[in-house]
């Protein structure tokens, strides 16, 4: 799709129209559907719309899992995402294509070209948390439909603060991100940050049709009732090692990595448009 044709503006004004929360919920219950021939033609229909490979899946044959959501967060065998070593080398935290990545130039962030949003306006408000990564470096990686969706740690770190933030559920996709200002500070979305190395925080934004987020220490933290701002309890997950799982999306969707400013950066091949993969080095915190 041009992002600058009718088609795409047509898709984006729909955005605006729809039940975007009551979709979701309806995609929620759809994929948690254990009636056997539901699922199956939930998943056949998937894989022939986006041919999802699975050979690095533990169980290779589609129609054998439980439910659309097992098919759709399925676990991959080990050592298929090997992580890179050493502690200062960041790994990346999931499958997908980078959007976008760079500095963050004071308190503001690239989305897209003509669009850009506040870390203030991204972590709701949560003035000593925008404070450590202002001038910092950021990476928006968005996760496919086709894309593995289990989200892993880029480094070794300690959960210190968890925020569920409210918002709207736009698309994530290229096309949306090039009209809708402010879309990842305008969607409902997960902050999780750490200790370790160095500070850093993962922001998981939420999608039409994401049907939850979750974290392995929480569980499910969307969908939600109330949709009000939520402190979360950090004291479950102890430390973290660099790439453990730390939660996952139940669709597609996109992740922000931020890191604060100093040393710590991303690699020169790390671009917009790349694909990338749990595991891979994409930067360092600093001298190896």
């Amino acid at each position: 799709m041009n992002d600058d044709g009718i088609g795409a503006r047509l898709f984006v004004a729909l955005q605006y129209l729809l039940p975007q929360h009551g979709l979701s919920r309806l995609v929620h219950a759809l994929a948690r559907v254990r009636v056997r021939w539901i699922k199956n033609a939930l998943i056949r229909a998937f894989m022939r719309a986006f041919k999802p490979d699975l050979a690095d899946a533990v169980e290779k044959d589609p129609c054998a899992y439980p439910t659309f959501n097992a098919f759709f967060t399925r676990p991959l065998e080990h050592g298929v995402r090997p992580i890179t070593p050493g502690s200062t080398a960041i790994a990346c935290p999931v499958d997908g294509t980078v959007s976008e990545c760079g500095n963050i130039e004071g308190e503001r962030i690239l989305q897209a070209k003509g669009h850009d949003f506040t870390l203030d306006a991204l972590l709701a408000g949560r003035e000593s948390l925008a404070k450590r990564f202002r001038h910092g470096r950021f990476a928006t990686i968005y996760l496919a439909p086709w894309n593995y969706h289990r989200i892993h740690m880029p480094l070794a770190g300690t959960l210190t603060e968890a925020w569920y933030v409210p918002g709207r559920l736009f698309s994530v996709n290229r096309t949306t991100a090039a009209h809708v200002a402010g879309l990842f500070a305008r969607n409902e979305r997960l902050v999780c940050a750490f200790e370790g190395a160095t500070p850093f925080a993962l922001v998981l934004v939420g999608a039409l049709n994401v049907g939850s987020m979750e974290t392995v220490w929480h569980g499910e933290v969307t969908p939600r009732r109330p949709r009000t701002l939520t402190s979360l309890p950090v004291d479950a997950p102890g430390a973290l090692a660099k790439g453990a799982e730390m939660g996952r999306f139940n669709m597609g969707s996109t992740v922000l990595l931020l890191l604060p400013p100093g040393d710590a950066g991303w690699g020169g091949s790390l671009a917009a448009g790349r694909s990338v993969r749990v595991g891979e080095r994409i930067g360092s915190t600093g001298p190896p």
